[in-house]
């Protein structure tokens, strides 16, 4: 008699680690129900992209454009849409290069910081402003750079120079911009390196420092190298989103000041000034579905060019 023995399916090994780890499951719930309601469910409306969408009708109910890509048609042949696109695309590369040298040197130096209460004081108070709404931050540049009683033009015609016209000089507002980003996020953006840091190894410093390397050897030899797997996967992650701008920092900022428009108009304050004046929600669509498909292929080409230089640094 031969006996034959049924390898578990693979279905059965799903539920039986399921069955393992119901805890884990149970905590996972709440977050899988917000990704589904808010992140899959969504993509249904997706379809609207290539619809004449009409609010009486529905999605369901209204027609397909015609010819089917005509929204993008509009989005992609228009000038202030390439502008916005290109504005877009420069100025978030310019906040994540410049954010990766402030963010990682920031880190860098709290590492340093011996005196432990020093150090808490010092991270509390470069964490605190990213609590400020942008709408406070936008009232507060204003003060600071309005052309007849702003405190900047206060101060340079105090000293004998001419005022400037900040909201009439377009070339200004990327460094404008990138400092009042800067000054915002730096401090939240610091943790996950202070973090990382705080997980090397002390025995590498030790080994180092009895061998008579200085602290900047210390700092340049191991925990930038260390450093290096982290600041690869945030960057993978702030590619992603580079076609995506805030358009609370935007518009709180800028406004309507149509004279910043060429260096700080984005595709989230375009389609917010076309659906004011149109009402065409499947141009917006198809912004936003341009915006996804463009992040997407960015973030393949970032994690195989990671994967070439460092294996490990790649999200997959």
């Amino acid at each position: 008699m031969k006996l034959t023995t049924r390898a578990p399916s693979r279905l059965y090994g799903v539920y039986r680690e399921l069955a393992r780890n119901w805890m884990l499951l149970l905590m996972f719930m709440p977050v899988a129900t917000l990704l589904l309601l808010f992140n899959y469910f969504p993509l249904a409306g997706l379809v609207i992209a290539f619809k004449n969408f009409d609010f009486q009708e529905g999605i369901l109910g209204s027609g397909w454009a015609k010819p089917i890509l005509n929204n993008f048609d509009y989005l992609l042949s228009s000038d202030s849409a390439y502008r916005a696109m290109r504005n877009t695309i420069l100025l978030n590369a310019m906040f994540i290069v410049v954010g990766l040298i402030f963010e990682v040197g920031l880190a860098l130096m709290l590492n340093e910081l011996r005196n432990k209460y020093f150090k808490r004081v010092a991270q509390s108070i470069t964490f605190l402003p990213f609590f400020i709404s942008w709408i406070v931050v936008g009232v507060f540049a204003f003060n600071l750079m309005n052309y007849e009683s702003g405190a900047v033009n206060r101060f340079l015609e105090y000293i004998g120079l001419s005022r400037i016209d900040f909201y009439s000089a377009a070339g200004l507002w990327p460094a404008i911009l990138a400092i009042a980003v800067r000054w915002k996020v730096t401090g939240y953006g610091t943790i996950i390196y202070l973090a990382a840091l705080t997980n090397i190894d002390n025995s590498y410093y030790e080994a180092a420092a009895i061998d008579g390397a200085s602290r900047w050897q210390q700092t340049r030899y191991i925990s930038i190298p260390m450093l290096r797997p982290t600041i690869m996967i945030l960057t993978l992650l702030a590619v992603g989103r580079i076609m995506n701008a805030d358009f609370g920092m935007f518009y709180a900022m800028v406004g309507d000041a149509a004279l910043l428009f060429p260096t700080t108009d984005v595709i989230d304050t375009f389609v917010y000034r076309s659906l004011r004046k149109s009402g065409d929600i499947g141009m917006a669509s198809a912004a936003g579905f341009t915006q996804s498909i463009v992040a997407f292929v960015l973030v393949l080409g970032s994690n195989y060019i990671a994967r070439k230089v460092d294996r490990d640094s790649a999200i997959f």
